[in-house]
């Protein structure tokens, strides 16, 4: 049946049985009309009305729940769907809604693949010219800053010591950018290596304990997957250093059935804004792109819980 003679058969349900009553209830109507009659009248009316917005509401229930899901649906979040229920017009709406949003879903997927690569691969310029041109030219710097200290007079001497230790602190700091930018740690040692390396940066630059949990049997994953378990480590310890005012923080990988899960959980004071940043945001994106899962919810006790399950994808030969 079309939403129209839904409507209206719901619609002659109540009149139909309004007049019934009129027709057969011992019910008369004087000139003028009296109190009680008016009552009668005003009571059957109200009856009336709550009837047909009950049965009205019954029927458009399921254009309401598309509603509520199309003011809240979110692209990063993918999987939300509507059962196709009610009425011809209202199951076909139901229907092309969940169409149009399993083909906007694929659409971000492949926009943000290629925008994650397309930053992967200027961080991987930057990186690599900051380590090649910039960080060589300090290094000669400093060599010659030593030749010119060793032959310097001694009060000169110790201005030039100052400088090439301003110029080694700035040296440390290229190359920290250069890892931040791009891990080659993760290209040569592996997964476990990088993370453990981040750790280690992070509990030196920021005082916080680290606690690192990795399973010895993890499998071998693709390049893009290990790639995104980093980055969102990456991203989840500076939400901690920037946010969450916490004290311990532990970083987890380990092996489940048919993935791998990583988990990075702090002590500190917890999920107090309702909406997601952008360094969330770009978290979620970076599990779309390889199908993963992020789930982002409080710590027993105290503090936040982020989690990552990323399928296992083997390496290609």
């Amino acid at each position: 049946m079309s939403l129209f003679w839904r409507i209206f058969a719901l619609n002659a349900v109540v009149l139909g049985t309004a007049t019934a009553l009129l027709l057969w209830a011992p019910v008369t109507v004087s000139v003028p009309v009296l109190l009680t009659e008016a009552v009668i009248l005003v009571a059957g009316l109200a009856v009336m009305l709550v009837a047909n917005a009950a049965l009205l509401r019954l029927g458009l229930a399921p254009l309401d729940r598309l509603t509520r899901l199309m003011a809240t649906v979110d692209l990063l979040r993918p999987g939300q769907r509507l059962t196709a229920s009610g009425g011809r017009e209202v199951a076909e709406v139901i229907r092309t809604f969940n169409a149009m949003l399993e083909r906007l879903e694929q659409e971000r997927a492949t926009s943000s693949a290629r925008a994650l690569l397309a930053q992967e691969a200027e961080r991987r310029r930057i990186a690599q010219e900051l380590h090649d041109e910039v960080g060589q030219s300090m290094t000669a710097i400093l060599l010659g800053l030593k030749r010119a200290a060793d032959a310097a007079p001694a009060p000169l001497r110790e201005d030039i010591e100052e400088v090439r230790e301003i110029t080694r602190e700035s040296l440390d700091e290229v190359r920290r950018l250069v890892r931040r930018l791009r891990p080659g740690v993760l290209d040569d040692l592996g997964l476990v290596s990088a993370l453990t390396s981040l750790a280690e940066d992070f509990a030196t630059h920021t005082g916080l304990h680290v606690t690192r949990r990795f399973d010895g049997d993890l499998p071998a994953l693709a390049p893009e997957t290990e790639l995104v378990l980093y980055r969102v480590a990456q991203e989840s310890l500076t939400n901690v250093a920037r946010h969450a005012d916490a004290r311990r923080v532990t970083v987890a990988l380990r092996r489940a059935e048919e993935s791998v899960v990583l988990t990075v959980t702090d002590d500190g004071r917890g999920i107090k804004a309702p909406r997601e940043g952008a360094g969330i945001r770009g978290m979620r994106e970076r599990a779309l792109f390889v199908g993963a899962g992020l789930e982002i919810t409080p710590a027993p006790g105290s503090g936040t819980r982020v989690q990552l399950t990323a399928p296992v994808a083997r390496k290609q030969p």
